[in-house]
C-alpha cells in the first residue's frame, strides 16, 4: 500500500466558496478525485482510499456538506451545481486529468462531470449508482413547483439535532448502516450545539431538484461517457430497493463503450467496511492497470 490511513486535511477557495476535504497517498500517485454520496462527506473514503495503491486521492465536502460552506440563499443544490466548482478544483490541484471516482449521488455527480469534461477525465468509477434515474417528463411542472416550494421552506431550517453522537449512530444503523460505518461518518457530519450534536448539512439539500433527467437525457449523458468505465453494485444497495435500476445497467452495456459492472456483496456503504473495500480496492486498481493508468 503507498498511502497512510491518515488523511492531509485540504482546503480550496473556488469561486467564493470555501470547499474542505481529504487527500491520503503519494503526491506522484494516479491523481483521483473522489466524490461522496447524498449527505456523507470526505470521509466516507477514509477505509477504501488507502488501499488505492499507486493513487493520490483527493476528496472534497461537496459545499453544503461536512466542512464545505454553504452556497448562498439564492444558490441551489442541484446535482449539476458543484460541477464548475469541481472544474476549478482539478485546475487548483494541477491536473492535466484524473480518475474521478463517486459514490451514490457523488457518482451521478461523477457522471455529469465526465460529460462535461471529457478531456479531464481518464476513467470513471461509479459507487453504487451511475446516473440519475429517468423521470417522467410529465412530472415537469410538478418538479418545479416541489423545487419552488421546498427550497423556499428549507432556506431558514436547520437539520435533526441528536442528544449525543450515540443517538446520531443509532439513527444511521437503524436506516441499514453497519455500526462501524455509522460511527466513522459521524464526526465530520455533526457540530456540538447547546442541545447535543446537529447535522451540519444545508437543509436545501433536502429539497427537490428544479429538474430531473428524462429518459433521453440519461441516454445521452451514457453515450457521452466515453473514458473507461468500472461500475460497482452492492447486493443490499439501491437495486434491491429499485430494481428499475437494472435496465439502467442495461442500457449502459449498450451505449457506454467501456463499460465494466460488478457485483459485491454489502450494503449501499460497502466501501466503507474493510471487506467491501478491499474487494472494491482490488478492482479499481487492476481496472486501472488493464487501462494502463497504473
Amino acid at each position: 500500500m503507498d498511502g497512510t490511513a491518515t488523511p492531509q486535511a485540504r482546503a480550496w477557495e473556488i469561486d467564493g466558496l470555501r470547499y474542505e476535504g481529504l487527500s491520503w497517498g503519494p503526491k506522484d500517485g494516479v491523481p483521483v478525485l473522489a466524490l461522496h454520496g447524498w449527505m456523507d462527506h470526505a470521509g466516507s473514503f477514509q477505509v477504501l482510499a488507502p488501499k488505492l495503491a499507486g493513487c493520490h486521492v483527493v476528496a472534497p465536502d461537496l459545499s453544503g456538506q461536512g466542512l464545505s460552506g454553504r452556497r448562498a440563499l439564492h444558490a441551489t443544490y442541484n446535482i449539476w451545481d458543484d460541477l464548475p466548482q469541481l472544474a476549478g478544483l482539478v485546475e487548483q490541484l494541477g491536473w492535466e486529468s484524473c480518475v474521478v471516482m463517486g459514490h451514490s449521488r457523488g457518482a451521478n455527480i461523477a457522471s455529469l462531470f465526465t460529460a462535461a469534461r471529457p478531456g479531464k477525465v481518464r476513467a470513471l468509477v461509479a459507487l453504487d449508482s451511475l446516473v440519475p434515474e429517468p423521470n417522467d417528463p410529465a412530472a415537469f411542472v410538478t418538479t418545479l413547483q416541489a423545487f419552488v416550494d421546498e427550497t423556499r421552506a428549507k432556506a431558514s431550517g436547520t437539520l435533526r439535532t441528536f442528544a449525543s453522537v450515540e443517538e446520531y449512530v443509532a439513527r444511521r444503523q437503524r436506516q441499514g448502516n453497519s455500526p462501524e460505518t455509522s460511527a466513522a461518518l459521524a464526526e465530520r457530519a455533526l457540530e456540538e450545539v447547546p442541545e447535543g450534536v446537529r447535522m451540519r448539512g444545508d437543509p436545501r439539500l433536502f429539497a427537490s431538484s428544479a429538474v430531473r433527467l428524462t429518459r433521453d437525457h440519461v441516454e445521452a449523458l451514457l453515450r457521452s461517457l466515453t473514458c473507461p468505465v468500472l461500475n460497482i453494485w452492492a447486493e443490499g444497495g439501491v437495486r434491491q430497493k429499485r430494481p428499475q435500476i437494472d435496465t439502467l445497467i442495461a442500457r449502459a452495456r449498450d451505449l457506454v463503450p467501456e463499460y465494466e459492472t460488478l457485483d459485491l456483496p454489502g450494503d449501499h456503504h460497502v466501501h466503507m467496511d474493510a471487506a467491501g473495500s478491499e474487494r472494491i480496492a482490488a478492482a479499481v486498481t487492476g481496472f486501472l492497470g488493464r487501462h494502463g493508468m497504473i
